[in-house]
């Protein structure tokens, strides 16, 4: 589909008025809500055991997070978290964004959790407001956005990496999509705005165009990371709002990086630099991001080929992992890619990736749970990071939602 797009990317987005009325009339006016099975996607059925979720996994996301609130949890008010533990001598006071953003989204994790799951969603409120102490007025592009480390008057701030933000406004989707307010569409949309002013528009680039990683002066690279979530993202505030440019922003990004980072295989590499070198590193999460883009293309067009290549896609990414190099991958890249697979399966049916999942879900809590502590440990020293024990939570919290609420998660 080619994008007829607004090049202006140092403008913000001239939104729509923020209203619930007037998010109803974009849905009414073509937008479709995921799942709703209108642009010919009807969401497969399930057995009782996925209607229900399963209490065993509840449990575990359970005594993880009991785990990571005990031990990380830097108890002066912030809401904030340390990085690793034992805390580590050059360990600042409160971890980076990125972590922080990760227990974010376990605890709204949990709340998807049936039964147990209401009871969570006080800590979701206090975690979308600590989330907001990364939040820096503005960036070197004069847009707003999180920065990777607290500001005053926890910190001092820190560059802006496109990514950081771009998994919080993801996280204000999924809190739109179960809750439908107002306060996270707009934060997605000011999010929306950081990332296309990240645009590279520099002709005399190797390939130009693409989001760029970070705003720091020490990289120039355009990764996977930094577009795919971008596109993920202006698709779902489309299918919200109704608005047009979002689409075409996103498909501008998908495109960019199918042709310039997209393998033969259909697996996706790392990055491109300005020079035109590719780094070939076949990260999990890389691959994930794009199953779920291509989900949604599906259900918002109506062109099912888009699904057909999530398949391809996740028929490769099963192939090249098999199950020793995708428990090499970082669990906190896995924990994503897992829940973009859970996403096509809501489309496509099947349970081979749930499958997958429980599988893994089994070697963590085997192989790497210390039970003195409830933590999970994959460093061999007895070492714990803070999004390492988030990004457990997720998985086993995920597999004790019910099959069709795979749906909320994009």
């Amino acid at each position: 589909m080619e994008a007829a797009h607004d090049t202006t990317k140092s403008g913000a987005i001239d939104h729509q008025p923020l209203t619930r009325r007037s998010c109803l009339a974009g849905l009414a006016g073509g937008a479709l809500l995921v799942g709703s099975g209108g642009a010919g996607l009807a969401p497969q059925t399930a057995s009782a055991e996925q209607r229900s979720g399963s209490p065993v996994w509840a449990d575990r996301a359970e005594a993880a997070w009991d785990a990571l609130r005990k031990n990380f949890a830097v108890n002066d008010g912030s809401g904030l978290y340390r990085e690793h533990y034992p805390v580590s001598p050059e360990d600042r006071k409160y971890s980076f964004e990125w972590p922080f953003s990760q227990a974010h989204a376990a605890v709204q994790d949990l709340v998807g959790i049936p039964v147990v799951g209401r009871s969570y969603r006080p800590a979701l409120t206090r975690h979308r407001r600590a989330q907001k102490e990364y939040w820096d007025d503005e960036g070197s592009t004069g847009r707003p956005g999180f920065a990777s480390y607290p500001v005053a008057p926890y910190g001092d701030g820190g560059d802006f990496f496109y990514d950081d933000s771009e998994w919080v406004g993801l996280l204000d989707i999924q809190h739109w999509n179960r809750f439908h307010d107002d306060a996270s569409l707009r934060e997605a949309q000011r999010v929306f705005d950081l990332v296309i002013s990240g645009w590279d528009d520099d002709t005399t680039h190797a390939a130009p165009g693409g989001v760029f990683w970070t705003q720091a002066p020490w990289s120039q690279d355009r990764n996977t990371v930094s577009n795919m979530p971008a596109a993920l993202l202006g698709l779902g505030l489309y299918r919200i709002t109704g608005m047009r440019i979002y689409l075409d922003w996103s498909v501008r990004m998908y495109e960019w990086t199918n042709r310039n980072l997209q393998r033969d295989n259909s697996l996706y590499n790392d990055h491109l630099g300005l020079e035109g070198a590719v780094d070939p590193t076949v990260w999990s999460y890389n691959q994930g991001i794009p199953i779920a883009v291509n989900c949604l293309l599906a259900d918002l067009t109506g062109q099912r080929r888009y699904l057909r290549e999530a398949r391809r896609i996740a028929a490769a990414a099963a192939d090249f992992y098999g199950t020793a190099a995708l428990d090499g991958q970082p669990v906190f890249f896995n924990s994503i890619y897992f829940k973009c697979l859970l996403l096509l399966e809501y489309y496509t049916g099947g349970r081979e990736s749930l499958q997958t999942m429980r599988a893994y879900g089994e070697r963590l809590w085997r192989n790497h749970r210390d039970r003195s502590t409830g933590l999970f440990q994959f460093a061999g020293d007895g070492t714990t990071q803070m999004i390492e024990q988030a990004a457990v939570t997720q998985i086993f919290a995920v597999l004790g939602w019910p099959r069709h609420d795979y749906r909320l998660l994009a």
